[in-house]
C-alpha cells in the first residue's frame, strides 16, 4: 500500500509543494510546528531513514540542503532545523522547521494553525527562492 507521501508524489494527493526534481519532492508540512515547515521526501518509497542507499542518503541531504537556504533566505528565521523522526509516516523524510526565536519549540507534538491562505503564500514564497 502506498504511503501518503507516495500518493503526493504521484499527484493523488494534493499538497503546498515548495521544489521536485527526479529523486526527491519537498513540500509544506499540513501540520507545521513553525511558518515555513517543510518535508523533504525521497521519491522511492522507503520507511527507514537509515536503509536509503548511501547515494539517496546523501542525495536527500543535499537537496534538503538546498531547501534550507530558500528557508533562511526568503523566511529569515535565525535558523532552520532539523528532525529525523520518521514515526509520523511509514516513508523516510526529512524535517525543515525554521526557527524564529531561542524560546521556540520545536517538538512535532507542537503544532500551530496556519490558513490555507498563508500556506499558499509560504509555498510561493519559498518555491521562488530555491535553486536546484
Amino acid at each position: 500500500m502506498s504511503t501518503i507521501f507516495t500518493k503526493i508524489i504521484k499527484g493523488e494527493i494534493p499538497c503546498f509543494k515548495i521544489a521536485e526534481n527526479s529523486t526527491h519532492i519537498a513540500f509544506l508540512d499540513i501540520n507545521p510546528v513553525s511558518e515555513g515547515h517543510t518535508l523533504v521526501v525521497p521519491k522511492e518509497e522507503i520507511d527507514y531513514v537509515f536503509d536509503l542507499p548511501d547515494k539517496l542518503l546523501a542525495d536527500t541531504m543535499i537537496f534538503a540542503k538546498k531547501i534550507a537556504h530558500a528557508i533562511d533566505q526568503t523566511l529569515r528565521p535565525m535558523r532552520t532545523g532539523i528532525i529525523l523522526d520518521g514515526r509520523e509516516v511509514p516513508h523516510a523524510h526529512v524535517h525543515l522547521i525554521p526557527i524564529y526565536k531561542d524560546s521556540q519549540s520545536v517538538a512535532l507534538s507542537n503544532k500551530m494553525d496556519i490558513s490555507k491562505e498563508r500556506m499558499t503564500e509560504i509555498a510561493k514564497v519559498l518555491s521562488a527562492g530555491v535553486e536546484l
